[in-house]
């Protein structure tokens, strides 16, 4: 089982534009925007990445889909990639912040350029949760997310439960305490994350609102509640992080949202594994990344046979 994504981020030659987001607080983030050849009429797309990968791991379909009609913004989280400082020891940057500030970021980068254009949200692992805590995330036409889910540990696949608890939640907050943030990188184990991406993730319960100060509880559930863009989740049957019960726990925060999720298997792309990185992988071109098109230009579910239970259940504010 491999916890890393496969790597194929060389650079694209006739590649994007560099770009510069400035978030609410001051801080910087770098992207890169892919300009669709027809004028993005199909709308624009903010993609959010996984915990600890780079955003160029998504270039590739970033391309496609700018070849196919959309305006593409890829970007890295603070603390990440293009948007990493000098210095990682000693960042004060959370998990949240790549929501609330982040994300927002990136949202208000393109609605800025094409207002009247939809703007979608395709979410991969934290990237699906994330965008219900932007602000301007009330702004989304629609989203896409794949293995979303906020990494409580009790959600991991049951087979692979130990060894993923002993991964992200001992060795994990071990390794950041002794170094001042998370040498992932050193480890190989994904990107380096500042300390509080780090401890968020290792210390997460069951319910994600319960890692922000009670006062500020009712705030993030109701941002959360306040995404009225349909959704379609994907889960892979081989995904130990994102799981059917990951990706219910997710959807379930966004309660004002029409939500639907698919479970597909690596044989239906006639593949023995896909896990929870592989469908950005280019080998995906001429199946899932054609399909998710038709999800993303005009909401049509492409995997209606695959349709499973969401669940209705809706997490309430925690009043003590």
């Amino acid at each position: 089982m491999s916890q890393q994504p496969p790597a194929s981020t060389e650079a694209l030659p006739g590649g994007p534009r560099p770009v510069t987001l400035p978030c609410q607080d001051g801080l910087n983030l770098g992207g890169h925007l892919w300009l669709a050849r027809d004028g993005g009429r199909a709308g624009s797309i903010v993609i959010n990445p996984a915990t600890g990968v780079q955003a160029r791991y998504y270039h590739r379909y970033a391309r496609f889909l700018a070849d196919h009609g959309f305006d593409v913004l890829t970007y890295d989280y603070r603390g990440i990639g293009a948007s990493r400082p000098e210095r990682l020891r000693g960042c004060s940057y959370r998990w949240r912040d790549w929501g609330t500030l982040d994300c927002d970021a990136a949202l208000r980068f393109m609605h800025a350029r094409s207002p009247s254009a939809p703007l979608n949200v395709i979410g991969h692992s934290i990237g699906g949760f994330l965008a219900g805590l932007a602000p301007g995330a009330p702004g989304i036409a629609r989203m896409l997310t794949v293995g979303a889910q906020y990494a409580w540990w009790g959600d991991y696949a049951q087979s692979h439960r130990l060894q993923l608890f002993l991964k992200w939640h001992v060795a994990m907050p071990l390794a950041t305490a002794f170094c001042g943030y998370f040498p992932g990188r050193r480890l190989g184990w994904l990107e380096d994350l500042p300390a509080g991406v780090a401890h968020e993730w290792s210390f997460r319960g069951p319910r994600f609102e319960r890692s922000h100060k009670r006062h500020e509880r009712p705030e993030v559930l109701a941002r959360m509640a306040s995404v009225t863009a349909p959704i379609l989740a994907v889960v892979v049957a081989d995904d130990t992080i994102g799981t059917s019960a990951a990706i219910r726990r997710t959807l379930a925060y966004y309660r004002q949202a029409p939500r639907s999720a698919v479970l597909l298997h690596p044989a239906d792309y006639g593949r023995q594994t896909i896990g929870h990185f592989d469908l950005f992988h280019d080998r995906h071109k001429d199946g899932f990344w054609r399909e998710s098109l038709d999800w993303l230009k005009h909401g049509r579910n492409p995997w209606a046979n695959r349709v499973i239970e969401t669940g209705e259940e809706s997490p309430s504010i925690i009043a003590n």
